[in-house]
């Protein structure tokens, strides 16, 4: 018996050296025969199984780029986009490594959904000439990426995620914070005028204000890709102005929005079929000041400078089909939104119900048209109805307001990285009670874009914009004649990009309305400096 013990012992002991033999002769291995290892399993395609060598390698002493950059490789293999971001990024620091980290990292940010860092780093790629197969490859990517941004209300523009490489879970966030000028904060008349909407008929002379600001946003958003083509998603969006001087403050204001909702998008071959649902809930506060001086408004004592703040919330739909040369779709908003009540003057409360569709045909892919047909309609709750004498009388039904426009863009790329843009959209408005506050408005638009190599980019654009109406007077005064208004905005942005994360912002604004109503009519120029933060 105790023999018979003594040699099954033997055995189980020689059995177990033998499994232990192999795990002994790994732990011994040394960085470079991880690596090579590594570099095996990858051929292979057990990516997993290469970054547990290549993490080994590492630790055995190893810290090369070209480990990171293999490292980068096979976490990309293996949908790790940020690791694999990371990899690339400290592969860059080896010549010899530098233009395929570059085009691989295009590639890596194109797999995040992060189309603009996709194109900086394409373009790194292809302006290089030491490599022709990469820039031919990095020339390719470029001009896809390129034909998709032609391509109007794209779902989840900032972070559209590919079918076959999304990862379950994803955070986005950025911030912008920066510093401002303003001319006049308060959009104040720009000449003495009469207000014929005081019986009276005072002398009214305006005072306008300037002062620096802080403008401010922020937005997050967490999507979980819980089936094959489709996410759910929750975000958070803040932006706000906040002038800093206190006699300016009731020009500040903000907004805050929460929304949630689903994301599905399902590409195959030239075919692609996008549907965002949501619902949002935001809440806006500014001051209800006057804009001749800027002071609160208050009736008989009683302040209502909260008149202007309110809640609205309510859900979207969006919907679009596209094919190589033709998209159609098609936009549906229902919103409510909820006033203060300030008791002594009527509320803004109102409902907001809006139907879009568009159709985009390109001829080219450097040139496009799209068509878009717009109804939508604000019907108020509280605020009477306006005679056709003006006046706004207590028993007269209330305000509706049903607008429908039609607008026409042309869109020629000129050269990589250039393209400009032309529109013309005419918008109707009727006044449902007895017409007086129709209008026809004629809206003319021109706009630029152009990205200056992969830090750089410039946006501008202007619209021009004449109103008609047939009915209304001037202070809602039939002495002062038929209302008239036309207005002008400019906007220039140029962004450059210090860092993949960092980048610095300049912007100018404009604005001038001008009307016989002399209360509307101002001029506002806004400067801004600012850096924007993502991730």
């Amino acid at each position: 018996m105790f023999k018979r013990i003594s040699l099954t012992a033997s055995l189980l002991l020689l059995v177990c050296i033998g499994l232990l033999a192999p795990l002994q002769s790994a732990h011994a291995l040394s960085a470079r025969q991880y690596f090579a290892e590594g570099n095996r399993l990858f051929r292979d395609d057990l990516y997993w199984a290469a970054l547990l060598r290549y993490r080994q390698a590492a630790e055995a002493g190893m810290d090369t780029p070209l480990l990171h950059y293999n490292s980068g490789i096979a976490n990309f293999r293996a949908n790790q986009h940020i690791r694999a971001r990371e990899a690339f990024l400290i592969s860059l620091e080896d010549p010899s490594l530098r233009i395929p980290a570059h085009y691989n990292l295009g590639l890596n940010a194109y797999a995040m959904g992060d189309s603009d860092a996709a194109l900086r780093w394409f373009r790194l790629a292809r302006d290089q000439n030491v490599r022709q197969k990469i820039h031919n490859y990095a020339v390719i990517a470029i001009s896809r990426i390129q034909a998709e941004q032609d391509r109007p209300y794209r779902l989840n523009a900032r972070a559209p995620h590919r079918e076959a490489q999304r990862e379950f879970t994803s955070l986005q966030l950025r911030a912008r914070v920066g510093f401002g000028s303003d001319d006049n904060v308060f959009r104040s008349p720009d000449q003495p005028y009469i207000d014929f909407s005081d019986p009276t008929l005072p002398l009214v002379t305006p005072e306008p204000k300037s002062g620096v600001f802080m403008p401010l946003s922020l937005s997050a958003k967490y999507l979980v890709n819980s089936l094959k083509f489709e996410g759910f998603y929750t975000a958070y969006r803040l932006a706000g102005r906040y002038y800093q001087d206190k006699d300016l403050e009731n020009g500040n204001e903000y907004l805050h929005e929460v929304s949630f909702g689903n994301e599905f998008r399902r590409r195959e071959g030239a075919r692609e079929r996008e549907v965002y649902s949501a619902f949002k809930i935001a809440q806006h506060d500014e001051n209800y000041y006057d804009p001749d001086n800027g002071n609160s408004r208050s009736i008989g004592g009683i302040s209502i400078d909260e008149r202007m703040n309110y809640i609205r919330y309510g859900p979207e739909l969006i919907l679009r089909q596209s094919h190589e040369h033709l998209a159609i779709g098609a936009i549906v908003k229902g919103q409510l939104w909820n006033y203060e009540d300030t008791l002594v003057v009527p509320e803004y409360d109102h409902e907001y119900f809006l139907v879009s569709l568009f159709g985009q045909y390109k001829f080219a892919p450097s040139s496009l048209l799209r068509i878009t047909v717009e109804g939508y309609s604000r019907r108020f709750g509280d605020r009477p109805a306006y005679d056709l004498d003006g006046q706004q009388r207590i028993g007269n039904p209330t305000i509706r307001y049903d607008y429908l426009s039609l607008t026409l863009n042309v869109r020629q790329r000129i050269i990589d990285g250039l393209w400009f843009g032309v529109s013309a959209k005419r918008t109707e408005r009727t006044d449902k009670y007895v017409a007086y506050n129709d209008y026809t408005r004629d809206s003319y638009g021109v706009e630029l874009h152009w990205s200056a190599g992969a830090r750089f980019d410039l946006v501008a654009n202007g619209v021009y914009e004449l109103y008609n109406f047939p009915n209304a007077f001037a202070f809602h005064n039939p002495v002062a004649g038929r209302k008239t208004q036309e207005s002008a905005r400019i906007n220039i942005i140029g962004t450059f990009r210090m860092t993949q994360s960092l980048s610095l912002v300049a912007a100018a604004h404009y604005k001038e309305t001008v009307s016989n109503d002399t209360r509307i009519q101002y001029e506002r120029n806004q400067f801004l400096l600012g850096v924007r933060w993502q991730w």
